[in-house]
């Protein structure tokens, strides 16, 4: 009999995608792009594809695989031009499939048009039976498809009169990068979900990117979000904005971005992810006090928590884990030996570090509850004499519907049990959420901020056929 044994990040929401836009002089905005691509590969490391257009033809390249793997001299070199979209992947709406991979690029009436999409439509079913209505052929099982031939069919007079004018009939998340003609053109939803920020390159024009920190790599300057509901039109080396939707009067930022899955060089409403997370520590601590020796992260978005936690409790840090950073997705089975250790093929700990030690173990989420376990009797096993596990967020009860990958209802361990059933069941000595005003302190915003998956409050109406897909639908629905 065959056991079902979970990937080893299976325990981590997974962001589903990071797009980059380029518009600049000569031809090298592919080669721009792979480095932007390079520096989101956290975001997405499923698939990974780059489209490009001189002017007249839009030539692309995209495949399976990291940026590095998809990505060669070879396979730059017959993309040039000095417009390029960039995408990497990881699959939500859509298996994990070659004919999901991004960008799009379809021929239209206008000429070619190239989509790439960072988020996720809630009302992509409706929209898919609309478009099979009118005879159009998909191809693919992603939402991003979708978006590509509403505009590709949609009436205006140029491409980003096209784009605000189907806008509105789009429901949830997207973040978009467009190439067409003589243009690149980025577009945000109106509740702001999913992170986009532009910036001026100072060889000449603009770039769009998932995270100011891919824009710093291309030497990007004067870099600020792209508003929801507006549209970034780049031409050449020059680029203007325009309101294309008015924004929602709430305000839906994915909260995980700063609690995860955002680099921490990366800024996200105008706050440093690496100093919110130090933040997030401090409430942590002030919440959840315990007597300990010891904080340790759970390497690496918990780095900073772990430093704010112990500078608020007085608690000392150290480092108690070592991780195997390139590990990355592998083909080759593991023996049975391997297999039983889990967690030890990604993490092995520092045990000078833990013996005869009060430990305190800060992570950023527990969400099917498979890695806290065996961390936990790994750290036990180097001698500490008591674990105590502490979590940047709230227990995370319900799935999202834009863009992120939680699991199912009967996937979240939070939704199946209470703290204290979670606590036996990973085998602490004590557990600690943060709870969602703490959390929202530590933001210092009160609103603005999408936290249905703690709370089961979804910002915008959610379908019915979706919230069935996820298993056990007991959120709010609107």
């Amino acid at each position: 009999m065959t056991v079902f044994e979970p990937p080893i990040d299976l325990d981590r929401p997974k962001e589903e995608c990071g797009v980059v836009g380029i518009s600049t002089r000569g031809d090298e905005a592919a080669r721009l792009a792979f480095f932007g691509l390079y520096a989101l590969q956290h975001r997405g490391q499923e698939a990974a594809g780059i489209a490009v257009s001189d002017g007249r033809a839009v030539r692309m390249h995209k495949d399976m695989g990291l940026v590095s793997q998809v990505f060669d001299s070879s396979a730059l070199a017959p993309l040039t031009g000095g417009m390029a979209i960039g995408h990497t992947r990881y699959s939500t709406t859509g298996s994990n499939s070659e004919r999901n991979v991004q960008p799009y690029v379809v021929e239209t009436m206008h000429g070619p048009l190239g989509v790439a999409h960072n988020g996720n439509l809630v009302n992509a079913d409706q929209l898919r039976s609309k478009l099979l209505e009118r005879g159009a052929g998909l191809q693919s099982s992603s939402d991003s498809e979708v978006l590509a031939l509403m505009l590709a069919a949609a009436e205006g007079d140029s491409w980003e009169e096209r784009l605000a004018n189907v806008m509105p009939e789009w429901t949830g998340a997207y973040s978009l990068v467009i190439i067409a003609g003589t243009k690149v053109l980025a577009a945000r939803d109106p509740w702001g979900f999913r992170p986009l920020s532009m910036g001026r390159m100072p060889s000449g024009g603009h770039a769009v990117a998932s995270e100011t920190g891919a824009l710093r790599t291309l030497g990007c300057e004067e870099t600020r979000e792209v508003e929801p509901g507006e549209i970034v039109v780049m031409q050449g080396e020059l680029a203007r904005t325009h309101r294309a939707v008015e924004p929602k009067e709430k305000q839906a930022r994915c909260t995980f971005e700063h609690i995860y899955f955002s680099r921490p060089d990366a800024v996200w409403d105008g706050m440093s992810i690496h100093q919110v997370r130090q933040r997030l520590g401090a409430e942590l601590a002030a919440e959840h006090p315990v007597e300990a020796d010891v904080v340790v992260p759970v390497p690496d978005s918990s780095m900073p928590a772990a430093i704010g936690y112990a500078a608020a409790s007085g608690i000392t840090y150290n480092e108690g884990f070592v991780k195997n950073r390139y590990i990355g997705r592998t083909f080759i089975e593991p023996t049975d030996e391997l297999r039983r250790s889990g967690v030890k093929l990604k993490f092995n700990t520092l045990e000078e570090n833990i013996f005869g030690k009060r430990v305190v173990i800060i992570d950023d989420s527990i969400v099917r509850g498979t890695t806290s376990g065996p961390l936990i009797r790994m750290v036990r096993e180097a001698g500490a004499t008591e674990v105590h596990v502490r979590i940047t967020c709230p227990p995370i009860a319900h799935p999202c519907f834009f863009g992120v990958d939680m699991g199912t209802y009967e996937e979240l361990i939070a939704h199946q049990l209470g703290v204290p059933e979670i606590c036996e069941h990973i085998g602490a000595d004590s557990l600690g959420f943060l709870s969602v005003d703490r959390m929202m302190a530590a933001l210092g915003r009160d609103e603005g901020y999408c936290n249905a998956c703690f709370t089961g409050s979804y910002p915008v109406p959610v379908q019915l056929s979706l919230a069935t897909s996820k298993k056990r639908f007991d959120g709010v629905l609107g």
